[in-house]
Order: structure tokens, then C-alpha cells, then sequence
């Protein structure tokens, strides 16, 4: 059986949408890596944070901070 080829047009597609589709698989995986790091770094925040809340509720108890001013009230807990 003789071999045939697509012509010199064809092969220049199929070529630049091979390489589009690899750019495009190399971004998602970048992507990925990225999305990766910022859940591992929201992670280690919320850690930060829970631990802080822990040492702020053992030097001034239960408490709502204001962010913007610092003051802060108690919170009162219902007694049912």
C-alpha cells in the first residue's frame, strides 16, 4: 500500500493546533501548581488565626474585635 499525505496546508493546521492545545494543557497545569500553593497558604492563615483567636479568648475571654478601631465586646452567651 503507497503511502499518501495531507497537504503542506494541512499539516501546518494540524501542527498549529497541536501546539495550541500543548500551551493550553501547559497553562492549566500552572494554573493547578498555582491553585495548589494559595490552598496550602489559605490554609496556613486560618491556622494563624485560629491559634491568635485561642490566645486572644485566654487574655480577654469570649470577644468581637472591631477590625478598623481595635475595641472590642464581650460576647454574651444566651442562657436558655
Amino acid at each position: 500500500m503507497k503511502s499518501q499525505k495531507v497537504t503542506k496546508e494541512q499539516l501546518e493546521k494540524i501542527q498549529d493546533q497541536q501546539e495550541k492545545l500543548r500551551n493550553v494543557l501547559t497553562d492549566i497545569g500552572v494554573i493547578e501548581v498555582r491553585k495548589h500553593e494559595a490552598l496550602h497558604a489559605q490554609a496556613v492563615i486560618s491556622q494563624e488565626i485560629e491559634e491568635n483567636k485561642k490566645e486572644l479568648e485566654k487574655e480577654y475571654g469570649a470577644i468581637n474585635v472591631d477590625m478598623t478601631t481595635g475595641e472590642y465586646t464581650e460576647i454574651v452567651k444566651d442562657k436558655e
